[in-house]
């Protein structure tokens, strides 16, 4: 572990990973800790973990960022002394709520509310996401189809004060850098003492589009969208064959046979 980011979500992370990945480092953000590490994850926020449990988790990665590994990134640290912390943060607390906020009514998208209900993926991925949340946040996302998301942000922003205070106050100074993605590539590179790159610094997720593009972009979809095609396949072979067994035999005798043929099917 090179580099630990401890900012919140909503602080610039998704720029500063893409930003991380293109100086060549092998980075875990949201995504990649719930395929890889979500087990471990689960255990960490339900039991509690170990500085050799952290260290285990990551000592192929070069750096982390956005949630749940921003909130430990304390303990990280204690497992990785020696690597750089990079800290992001809002102007102002108003702003960071009104962007997670946007984040959050982004997170009604029809397709995702769809993944979360029949891909057993995404619905994984949704228990693991509101463990963490709930932990972080005390509270955590509900979404809903036909209306706008439920999330306390009075608590969220609690969260966001007591956070960014405590890593103010103990980051080791030599190796903190308060970062903001707007100031680009130049104290950043410095700080991780790494060549300035040609290209333009990367802006992702600005006003919430992260959703849009990982739902286009992102192979984990595309599993979840093959998952929900599996399902309705297996629904609609049942489906005809109890509508055919109905018009072949009698109801009762057809409603007696359901638990046996069901159990055949899937064992």
């Amino acid at each position: 572990m090179k580099v630990i980011c401890a900012g919140l979500s909503k602080t610039g992370t998704k720029s500063l990973k893409a930003a991380l990945e293109e100086l060549g480092y092998n980075v875990y953000d949201f995504v990649e800790n719930f395929q890889f590490l979500a087990h471990e994850w689960t255990k960490i926020i339900k039991e509690g973990g170990t500085t050799q449990d952290f260290r285990r988790m990551f000592e192929n990665v070069d750096a982390v960022t956005d949630s749940p590994s921003c909130y430990f990134w304390d303990e990280i640290h204690k497992a990785f002394p020696k690597a750089k912390i990079i800290f992001t943060m809002r102007e102002d607390e108003d702003t960071w709520a009104k962007s997670m906020w946007g984040q959050v009514q982004a997170s009604n998208n029809p397709l995702l509310l769809f993944l979360f209900k029949f891909s057993p993926t995404f619905q994984r991925m949704q228990k693991w996401r509101d463990i963490f949340l709930t932990a972080m946040y005390g509270t955590c996302i509900k979404e809903h189809f036909f209306r706008p998301a439920d999330f306390n942000m009075l608590l969220a922003k609690m969260t966001y004060r007591r956070h960014n205070a405590h890593v103010l106050q103990n980051a080791p100074k030599d190796k903190l850098l308060v970062y903001s993605v707007e100031d680009g590539w130049e104290p950043l590179c410095k700080f991780l003492e790494v060549d300035i790159p040609s290209t333009p610094f990367p802006r992702k997720n600005v006003r919430a589009t992260l959703v849009k593009e990982f739902l286009e972009e992102h192979p984990i979809v595309s599993k979840g969208k093959r998952e929900i095609m599996i399902s309705f396949t297996v629904s609609a072979i049942l489906l005809s064959y109890g509508v055919f067994r109905f018009y072949k035999s009698s109801p009762l005798t057809w409603m007696k046979e359901i638990p046996s043929y069901i159990s055949r099917v899937w064992n």
